[in-house]
């Protein structure tokens, strides 16, 4: 799927937000300014956010509770991980089981990303983003961009 700019990124995030349940896993990859964060922001707000949606490099988890969002939300980013040891200290796997996560860098995972994650790649072509996405038998019924 092409995206045309910034605000197409964050229009397809709201699309995918709207689809989210509980438990969900959303990895997003891609090179630095792909519009990680972007297409985040837009999946957040369609949960009801109406705040500044910052990227969280450096805090690594930024997590939204409800009322703010109608599910449980951390919007994680692994680009600062160097281990899997600094991963396991994160507490992902007990946070998903009510939470949803939203990764960034899930590379950082190696083979322990779930199988059942919903995986999305941005890439930079010209002035636009390109998203591929590797949607498991979860999300068959709830992928918007058919």
């Amino acid at each position: 799927m092409w995206l045309a700019d910034a605000d197409a990124t964050e229009s397809a995030g709201a699309l995918l937000g709207a689809q989210i349940e509980q438990g969900d896993v959303i990895a997003i990859s891609g090179p630095l300014g792909a519009g990680k964060t972007c297409f985040t922001r837009g999946l957040i707000r369609a949960m009801g956010f109406d705040g500044d949606v910052p990227s969280p490099t450096f805090g690594i988890v930024i997590p939204y509770s409800p009322p703010d969002v109608r599910l449980p939300l951390w919007h994680v980013d692994l680009y600062r991980i160097e281990t899997l040891n600094e991963v396991h200290e994160l507490g992902l796997d007990d946070a998903r089981a009510d939470t949803v996560l939203v990764i960034e860098w899930p590379e950082r995972l190696g083979s322990t990303l779930w199988l059942d994650a919903l995986r999305i790649d941005l890439s930079v072509e010209g002035n636009g983003r390109r998203l591929t996405a590797t949607v498991p038998p979860s999300w068959d019924a709830r992928w918007p961009f058919l």
